[in-house]
């Protein structure tokens, strides 16, 4: 994007530009530090593991808005590659356990609350890890954040039973929408919870930073996907890239402070019922799946839309297989290497986070600060924490 440096400034994108696209650097950065921590990690989960005495431990990937969508994307992946012989995971917003600890904390079950933050500063972020601690009887804490002077960060400096695991320091977007942080969080635990082999991650990751290198050199044919005139936007996804539709379609509202209306849903469920919101106005993305089975269901609703001629375009977003779309495509590049979607899905938000920059400043936005009245911060304001008194009905009791 070095050629649109000029524009990119004067549209008050240039803060949120540099952070797109030094993702790919970033990501070898947080290889770097998972290497470095792994005896570390190691230790801490065998700690642990005693003490949940032989039990599963439930695993919550917690955060708020963005922070969550980590957790939605990689626990489909983790089902299948993480081991469900120890972990049970689950992705749990912190503002759902922070509203109602009751329907979510499990004071019996061992728990690892692993808390995603940009900056740790979100009133919900310190507030999940207090409720957890004081619901929960077997509890630690992995936290995963991008500023070390954050306050989710020294409270886990201070707790023997709380991981701190610092992202890269460019990580911690200046930006108004999670970027960066939001791929480095997400790659920092799937290297953590994959049982993949260690050798297998890091050609992933090599790989990931050659296709995402490509994409961002490619910026023209992504603005022309968002030429024709258009009000509404879809992200569509199976498995992992489910999760990461809802990712796509929060940047969209966010850098365009909701001038374009989005939504999101599985490439299957969008049918009963979501498929309603789709016009002559909407532009349909489909963030394909290279699992074969999985890709079918993928490419059935694009070629579903497109015959219905009920959508201004439908386009894939994909890497080529052995059977693909027949309309419009983003067609990232090939690779020897197969991506599973939990990685994939890295290389594939850049191609959304390119989407909302240049729609925003389409529709004459900027998109560093696109929030024109203020209500809406980089780090949300306004929230009270209510105690939670230790006699409140809990699970169970039904007195």
């Amino acid at each position: 994007m070095l050629e649109q440096r000029k524009e990119l400034e004067e549209r008050g994108a240039a803060i949120t530009a540099g952070e797109i696209q030094q993702q790919p650097e970033l990501w070898q950065e947080t290889v770097a530090i998972l290497k470095e921590k792994k005896e570390e990690l190691k230790a801490f989960f065998e700690k642990m593991n005693e003490s949940a005495k032989g039990k599963r431990i439930r695993v919550i990937f917690t955060g708020a808005g963005t922070s969550q969508y980590v957790g939605d994307t990689i626990v489909p992946y983790l089902n299948g590659h993480g081991d469900t012989q120890k972990f049970i995971f689950q992705s749990i917003g912190t503002t759902d356990i922070v509203a109602a600890p009751q329907d979510y904390l499990i004071p019996e079950e061992p728990t690892l609350l692993v808390s995603f933050a940009r900056s740790g500063n979100s009133p919900e972020s310190l507030a999940a890890v207090d409720l957890a601690n004081q619901v929960v009887s077997t509890i630690f804490h992995l936290s995963i954040t991008c500023a070390a002077e954050g306050s989710l960060a020294k409270a886990a400096e201070k707790d023997p039973k709380n991981f701190l695991l610092l992202m890269p320091e460019r990580a911690n977007d200046a930006g108004f929408a999670m970027t960066g942080s939001f791929t480095c969080m997400m790659l920092s635990a799937l290297l953590i919870f994959d049982r993949t082999a260690d050798e297998t991650k890091e050609k992933y990751v090599t790989v990931l930073s050659k296709v995402g290198e490509n994409i961002l050199s490619r910026v023209s044919e992504i603005k022309e996907l968002i030429s024709p005139d258009f009000q509404r936007i879809v992200y569509l996804g199976s498995g992992s890239l489910a999760g990461l539709a809802r990712e796509a379609q929060l940047k969209i509202l966010e850098l365009t402070a909701g001038k374009v209306a989005t939504s999101f849903d599985s490439s299957m469920g969008f049918r009963h019922g979501p498929k309603s919101f789709v016009n002559d106005e909407t532009l349909v993305f489909v963030f394909v799946n290279n699992h074969p089975y999985t890709r079918t269901y993928d490419l059935d609703i694009l070629e579903e839309i497109h015959g219905d001629k009920i959508a201004k375009q439908a386009i894939a977003i994909a890497q080529p297989g052995k059977t693909n779309y027949s309309g419009q495509t983003f067609q990232m590049e090939e690779t020897e290497t197969c991506l599973p979607d939990g990685y994939l899905s890295l290389a594939m938000i850049l191609v959304g986070q390119l989407i909302a920059l240049w729609t925003s400043i389409k529709i004459g936005h900027t998109p560093d600060t696109p929030s024109p009245s203020g209500t809406v911060n980089r780090v949300v304001k306004g929230v009270t924490i209510h105690n939670y008194p230790e006699n409140i009905e809990k699970r169970g009791d039904n007195k």
